[in-house]
């Protein structure tokens, strides 16, 4: 479903260009859950950027679903990425002035459909947020604030889900209900491609993919 092919990007030019990926390709089937693991600077936040459409590649192609997001217009390559890929962050990056349902909305309305509030409020039940759908970010501890971010990613009804360290600012208990729930929509057939450090969180995935300076030292099947 996702196909990651001799994928390298570089920052900057001649003596001071840094390559942050260099050649590195893999496959996500439909349904699959892979977890991308390194240390800091390995390159596997710049990849998750790459394959969500927020980073531009160097060299190599990106095929999601038999399409290419590589070689398109901006303007195509934001469509294509609200239509099908779903992206939940380290730092949940809720707007502060709306509320948790408003919050989950927002893909929906910037897509111009607004016809996905039963939706909305059904996923915010579903992560235990019924009753905290009006409630603002700050009103909210981080593991609801995490949740609010799950569903927001989900509300598209996504091709791909991309999670960026989800359990990065989260205590250890939190954390693994934030896990829970992405092996439970992974288990609906969904495809996760999640970024970590923490080898634990890595293991709840069908498959691990290790970088290291940018190329893929180790993948592995769990």
């Amino acid at each position: 479903m996702l196909e990651i092919k001799d994928v390298s990007k570089v920052y900057g030019q001649g003596a001071t260009s840094v390559k942050a990926l260099d050649h590195v390709s893999f496959r996500v089937e439909k349904g699959e859950f892979v977890a991308i693991m390194g240390h800091s600077g390995s390159g596997k936040s710049t990849l998750l950027n790459i394959i969500g459409g927020l980073d531009r590649l160097t060299e190599g192609q990106i095929v999601l679903n038999g399409e290419r997001m590589d070689n398109v217009s901006e303007d195509a390559l934001v469509n294509f990425r609200r239509g099908k890929i779903g992206y939940v962050f380290q730092q949940y990056h809720l707007l502060p002035s709306l509320t948790a349902l408003e919050n989950v909305l927002l893909p929906v309305t910037f897509g111009g459909s607004n016809h996905k509030h039963n939706k909305a409020m059904e996923l915010l039940e579903r992560m235990g947020l019924g009753r905290r759908a009006n409630h603002r970010p700050n009103q909210l501890s981080g593991g609801e604030q995490q949740r609010v971010a799950i569903a927001r990613a989900m509300v598209i009804d996504p091709l791909l889900t991309l999670a960026d360290e989800p359990t990065g600012n989260l205590d250890q208990k939190t954390g693994q209900e934030i896990l829970d729930l992405f092996e439970q929509i992974n288990k609906e057939g969904r495809s996760i491609v999640m970024v970590t450090h923490n080898r634990e969180a890595a293991q709840r995935a069908q498959k691990i993919i290790v970088l290291r300076d940018g190329q893929i030292a180790e993948e592995v099947r769990n």
